[in-house]
C-alpha cells in the first residue's frame, strides 16, 4: 500500500512534464463504447419451489464527471422480476472485490438465477464445465443488478477518462456510488428498497458507498451484505515488524486451517468449534501479552508461548522460534502440509497442490484459487453469449488483467480503516441493517479480524443489534460448497426479513 501511495505522488509531481502526457495518452485504450447499448432477455426459473419469471438486462452504462463528461462504461447485469410493483420490490447491487474482480464469483456462485456446476464440497469437475439453475438464488427476495466496477468485467475508462479516474478506494466508490444513482433514476427504482452486497474488497466498497451516498445523494439502504468483509486493512499487515493485530487476528484461522488437514496437538478440543474458542481466548489473552512484550519477554516464557502457537497451528516449536512467534500466512502455507510435499490455500484452506514453489520464491499458486478460475470464467462467457446473448470481442477482466494500481494515498491518511464510515453511515441511518458472513477456512479475510474490527467500531447498543455475524466452514467464497450455499440463502433471508 505504501508503495502504491508514494508511486501515487510521484505521478502528480510529474503531471505537467511531457514525459507524463505521453505516458498518460499511451495509458487511454480506443473506446471501446461508442454507445450506451443493452440487451434485454425473457427467462423463468424456480426458487425455493416457486417460478419466477424475469427480465435479464445486460450491458453498458456511461459514467459521468462532473461537467458531464463521459469517463468510462460500467458494464452489467440486471434481473429485475416481471410484474412487481418496484415501490415493494427490493433491489440489490451486487459487486465482487480484488479490487480488481468481475462480479463473476457471486454472479455465477451465489446469487443470480443460474451458478457454475461443482461438487457438493466446492471442488471442481472436470472440463468442459456446466451451468445448472440455482434454486438458491436471491431472486425470490429482490431484484439484483451485479456490476462490474471499471477495469473488471467489459467496463473500461475512455472518452474524457482514464484508470486514474476509476482505481482507487475514493474514485472506485464514487464512480460505483454514481452508476448506482444513475440506474435508480433511470429505472425509477428511488423509492424501492434498496441494498448492497459485496465480497472482500467489495465489502470496502460497501462500507464506503453506505456513507458516499447517504452523505452526499441522501440515498439510505434497507441493510448492506458484507460477505468476507475486510474493513481494517491494517489487520492483514504483516509486514509491520512491530504491529501485534495481524498474527493475533490470523492466529484462530491458522487453527481452523490444522483442524481441518488434522493437525492440531491431541491435547485442544476435538471439534472445530471448541479448537477455535480455545485459539481465541490464547490470542487475546497470553499472545497477545507475549507479543506486546517483544524482546523484553523472558526466554523461559518465550518457548512456553511457542509450545502454545505449535499446538494452535500444527507447525514445529522450531519454527514458531525461529519466527519470533509471529507466523506469517506464507509461513503457514508453505509449512502446514510441508511434510506431504503439499501447500494450502489461502482463499480456502481445505485445497492443497504440490508444494513445487520454494517458500521463499515468488509465484505462489492458490490452489483454491486455480480450482474455481477456470470453471467460472468458461461458464460464465457462454453463459453471457448464449443465454443472454450479449457478445463482445474484449477480453473479460475476471480477476487482474485491467486493474495495474491502485490508489490508497487518501485511505492510507486515514489509517487504512474504513469501519469507521461504516460507523458514520449506521449513525445517519439507524435503520440499516447489516450482515455480516465469514468463512472458517478464508486466510484473505480472516474471520476474527472482522469480529475484532466490529468490537471496535464504537457502535451505540441499539446499532450493534443491527450486525448479524454467519459462519460457515469453508472459504472466502463460502457459496461454493453446497450446505453452506444452502445456509447463506437461508441467513439472507432472515436478514431480508429483519431489513424490511
Amino acid at each position: 500500500m505504501k508503495q502504491l501511495a508514494y508511486s501515487a505522488l510521484l505521478a502528480v509531481s510529474l503531471a505537467l512534464t511531457p514525459l507524463a502526457q505521453a505516458d498518460e495518452q499511451k495509458d487511454k485504450s480506443p473506446n471501446p463504447y461508442p454507445e450506451e447499448k443493452t440487451v434485454v432477455t425473457e427467462h423463468s426459473t424456480k426458487v425455493g419451489g416457486d417460478t419466477i419469471k424475469y427480465k435479464a438486462t445486460t450491458g453498458n452504462s456511461f459514467v459521468y464527471n462532473d461537467k458531464n463528461e463521459v469517463i468510462g462504461s460500467i458494464f452489467f447485469t440486471a434481473y429485475t422480476k416481471k410484474g412487481a410493483n418496484p415501490k415493494k420490490r427490493p433491489i440489490t447491487f451486487a459487486y465482487n472485490g480484488g479490487p480488481g474482480s468481475a462480479s463473476v464469483w457471486l454472479h455465477m456462485g451465489a446469487l443470480g438465477p443460474k451458478r457454475v456446476e461443482i461438487d457438493k464440497e466446492g471442488f471442481p469437475l472436470k472440463p468442459p464445465f456446466n451451468m445448472i439453475d440455482n434454486e438458491y438464488s436471491l431472486l425470490d427476495l429482490t431484484d439484483i443488478v451485479f456490476i462490474d466496477p471499471v477495469g473488471t468485467g467489459y467496463s473500461r475508462a475512455h472518452d474524457k477518462g482514464s484508470d486514474k479516474d476509476f482505481h482507487g478506494v475514493w474514485e472506485d466508490i464514487s464512480t460505483v456510488s454514481e452508476f448506482i444513482r444513475l440506474y435508480m433514476t433511470r429505472n425509477e427504482r428511488w423509492s424501492s428498497p434498496k441494498f448492497l452486497v459485496g465480497e472482500s474488497y467489495g465489502t470496502t466498497r460497501s462500507a464506503g458507498i453506505a456513507y458516499h451516498m447517504g452523505q452526499n445523494h441522501g440515498v439510505y439502504f434497507n441493510g448492506i451484505m458484507l460477505i468476507s468483509s475486510v474493513l481494517d486493512f491494517r489487520l492483514d499487515d504483516f509486514n509491520d515488524q512491530n504491529g501485534v493485530l495481524a498474527p493475533i487476528t490470523m492466529l484462530p484461522s491458522y487453527t481452523a486451517a490444522a483442524w481441518y488437514h488434522k493437525k492440531l496437538n491431541a491435547t485442544l478440543s476435538n471439534d472445530l468449534q471448541g479448537s477455535i474458542q480455545q485459539a481465541k481466548e490464547f490470542a487475546m489473552n497470553d499472545y497477545a501479552l507475549a507479543l506486546l512484550q517483544g524482546d523484553e519477554l523472558e526466554p523461559r516464557r518465550k518457548l512456553a508461548i511457542a509450545e502454545r502457537v505449535a499446538d494452535f497451528t500444527g507447525l514445529s516449536v522450531d519454527l514458531v522460534l525461529e519466527k519470533d512467534l509471529r507466523i506469517t500466512l506464507n509461513d503457514f502455507l508453505h509449512n502446514i502440509k510441508r511434510d506431504e510435499g503439499e501447500t494450502v490455500g489461502r482463499l480456502d484452506s481445505r485445497f492443497t497442490t504440490p508444494e513445487l514453489d520454494a517458500m521463499n520464491k515468488r509465484g505462489y499458486r492458490d490452489p483454491s484459487y486455480m480450482a474455481i478460475h477456470g470453471t467460472y470464467t468458461e461458464t460464465l462467457m457462454t453463459y453471457l453469449s448464449k443465454e443472454l446473448n450479449y457478445k463482445s470481442d474484449l477480453p473479460y477482466h475476471i480477476l487482474g488483467g485491467g486493474v495495474k494500481s491502485w490508489n490508497y494515498e487518501d485511505f492510507n491518511r486515514q489509517s487504512n480503516d474504513i469501519s469507521d464510515k461504516l460507523t458514520a453511515a449506521m449513525l445517519r441511518n439507524p435503520d440499516m441493517q447489516v450482515y455480516v458472513g465469514n468463512g472458517y477456512y478464508d486466510f484473505a479475510t480472516p474471520f476474527f479480524a472482522t469480529e475484532y474490527t466490529f468490537s471496535h467500531m464504537g457502535l451505540p447498543k441499539e446499532l450493534k443489534d443491527n450486525v448479524h455475524m454467519s459462519y460457515y466452514e469453508s472459504g472466502h467464497m463460502m457459496y461454493i460448497r453446497e450446505h453452506d450455499l444452502i445456509k447463506l440463502k437461508k441467513d439472507l433471508t432472515e436478514f431480508f426479513k429483519k431489513s424490511l
